[in-house]
């Protein structure tokens, strides 16, 4: 089973390149605010809403607004660098999926909300097998397991 690690600068440079190609086909422009979002959110490589990933980035450029993070973000969506993912908290998060597998899995800390990525072939297979079986030929899936931390490092655990 693979767990999603966060990339190193390469892998960030990467994929601001592949960020700018794709601008420069849409015929859209880059500005250094819309740099500093989406560097930002490809550093962190974590799934994350628009007001996490604003604190993040008013770190550096204390002056972005909301409303400049909110349209990166929709850029990012339209433009495949991002998947909108609701985990069933009302909160619309972001995934970065620049040169990942889109349809990795997640697990989901039902009290601080930590959300870890993941990929199970063994688990995959035997789905691919069950909808083989019920006469289903799988096209993609989506889990999403919900569950306590068993760490101390939850947040919100008494």
């Amino acid at each position: 089973m693979a767990v999603s690690a966060n990339p190193n600068e390469e892998q960030v440079a990467d994929a601001m390149s592949s960020f700018h190609e794709r601008l420069q086909e849409a015929g859209l422009k880059s500005t250094k605010q819309r740099d500093i979002i989406v560097e930002t959110f490809f550093r962190l490589d974590k799934h994350i809403s628009a007001e996490e990933l604003l604190d993040e980035v008013r770190q550096e450029q204390p002056k972005i607004g909301y409303a400049t993070v909110y349209r990166t973000l929709k850029l990012l969506v339209e433009q495949n660098f991002a998947l909108p993912k609701n985990f069933g908290d009302g909160q619309t998060r972001y995934d970065p999926i620049h040169d990942q597998d889109p349809n990795h899995d997640h697990l989901i800390c039902v009290d601080c909300r930590r959300i870890i990525e993941f990929n199970d072939e063994i688990l995959a297979a035997r789905m691919t097998e069950v909808a083989q079986d019920l006469g289903f030929s799988l096209r993609r899936k989506k889990i999403e397991l919900y569950a306590e931390c068993t760490k101390k490092v939850c947040e919100f655990r008494q």
